[in-house]
């Protein structure tokens, strides 16, 4: 049971909606600022490519990590107070970011900063969900999040490439800081207080070993050590052991039996696998082999960012009306051209080729985001959709972090026909997602998902 905050004016929700949707900003910005600026960093601080994979893949893997974890601290201790404590822990990551002398110093500020991003989003959702009761004034709400996500990201490598060039590479981190006083103020004085009446248990094992996981395989790629993928397979073994046993389970492994659920999971890893590489390869071609700008390589991310702000919403409207095939039919289809197009990349590509790949790869990734999340929560009993929604999400920061971390085990064409194989993958499991077959395993998974789960008073 979710608390809710009683009537409020709509000036005071809109106050609200916008307080959430300035956390969306500077963690969606994040990403791709932050590629476009790993060749400064790279020339500034020494770096290698192993360090300059870690600068991403430590901040996507603490996401990963901690999000189901920070969702369930906001139920438990107050949306409100965790909201608060994660834009503070934001914006001092930020500061010491900017601040690093070097290339492990600030790897280790970038991980703090992912604490508190992992107590941003998912707990601003909650918030507007709770403001937000209406069923219409809810839609417009998150469609207003949606949009703030394709802006972040269409504006993210152009604001970075002005702010490198102008004032170098930490001032991608400097511009968190004023966006994060005015959401500080605006939460104190605008976002009221909510908890649930009741709060799963926690499942510390679980956790525990879902982060082995996820650590010791990305670790393994990026530091060329084998081995880790030993730990990861037990790590493996002894968490689907421990989840299909715990009362209340990090994740409920019951959702995998509804294959719809397990394509998205599964197409969230590949497309954003597809994406982690892609930028921060093309980031790495564009100022080291062709020897672009930080202004310049913005201005040429633009056509895939608005790719993606255009057509995200026309995914969305055609998810609502036609179901998840035909969106994840033609993000497999552009994506898969783009990929198999860069993988005859050359320092003397011409930049049209290059302007057009790049817009084909963000059309196709615009169409994959409102499919991932239909299919996650479809069939999900109401009270088990936020967290079906958290795997989903969970799984982008993964895959973002694989691709990053094969950027090192793999280099050239290699590398891009790797990602083809990954947008390859999303057609084929949208197709046999939308079988009567895989409908009948969705609509059996939910009689056993409404079966009590423990719970522990508030």
């Amino acid at each position: 049971m979710i608390t809710t905050v009683g009537e409020l004016s709509k000036q005071r929700k809109t106050l609200i909606l916008v307080t959430c949707c300035l956390s969306l900003l500077i963690s969606s910005m994040d990403a791709t600022i932050v590629n476009v600026a790993i060749p400064t960093i790279r020339d500034d601080l020494g770096a290698g490519l192993n360090r300059l994979q870690w600068i991403v893949d430590i901040y996507t893997l603490t996401l990963a990590s901690l999000l189901m974890l920070s969702g369930a601290a906001a139920d438990r201790f107050g949306r409100k107070r965790i909201f608060r404590v994660g834009l503070l822990t934001f914006a001092v990551g930020s500061l010491l970011c900017s601040l690093a002398p070097s290339i492990d110093f600030l790897i280790g500020a970038r991980f703090l900063q992912a604490v508190g991003g992992s107590m941003l989003n998912p707990v601003a959702m909650s918030i507007i969900t709770t403001v937000f009761t209406g069923r219409m004034e809810r839609a417009r709400a998150v469609g207003v999040w949606g949009a703030v996500v394709g802006i972040s990201t269409a504006m993210g490598p152009l604001v970075g490439g002005v702010l490198i060039d102008s004032l170098g590479w930490q001032s991608v981190f400097w511009v968190n800081l004023p966006i994060v006083a005015i959401a500080l103020v605006l939460t104190t004085l605008f976002v009221p207080e909510s908890k649930s009446a009741k709060y799963r248990g926690m499942d510390w094992a679980g956790q525990a070993l879902a982060i082995t996981i996820m650590f010791t395989l990305v670790f393994g790629l990026i530091e060329k050590k084998p081995v880790m993928f030993a730990v990861t397979a037990v790590a493996l073994v002894g968490f689907l052991w421990h989840e299909s046993r715990h009362p209340s389970p990090f994740i409920d492994l019951r959702f995998f039996r509804s294959f719809p659920f397990t394509s998205a999971t599964v197409i969230a890893v590949a497309a954003f696998a597809a994406l982690g590489a892609f930028l921060f390869d093309v980031s790495l071609y564009l100022q080291g082999v062709r020897g672009f700008s930080a202004v310049h390589t913005g201005l040429l991310y633009l056509p895939m960012a608005l790719g993606m702000l255009i057509f995200s919403p026309l995914s969305g409207r055609l998810v609502g009306r036609y179901g998840t095939r035909p969106s994840l039919l033609a993000a497999g289809a552009f994506m898969t051209v783009a990929a198999i197009g860069l993988t005859r990349l050359a320092p003397d590509t011409p930049v049209w080729q290059l302007i057009i790949m790049f817009a084909l790869f963000g059309i196709g990734f615009g169409m994959v985001n409102a499919p991932i999340t239909t299919a996650a929560v479809s069939g999900m009993p109401l009270d088990r959709a936020g967290a079906a929604a958290a795997v989903a999400s969970t799984s982008r920061q993964v895959g973002v972090s694989l691709g990053v971390a094969l950027c090192g085990a793999l280099t050239g064409s290699g590398l891009w026909w790797t990602i083809a194989m990954f947008a390859v993958t999303i057609p084929m499991l949208g197709v046999a997602a939308n079988t009567s077959w895989a409908y009948r395993t969705r609509d059996r998974v939910a009689p056993l998902l409404e079966q009590k789960v423990p719970a522990h008073a508030g």
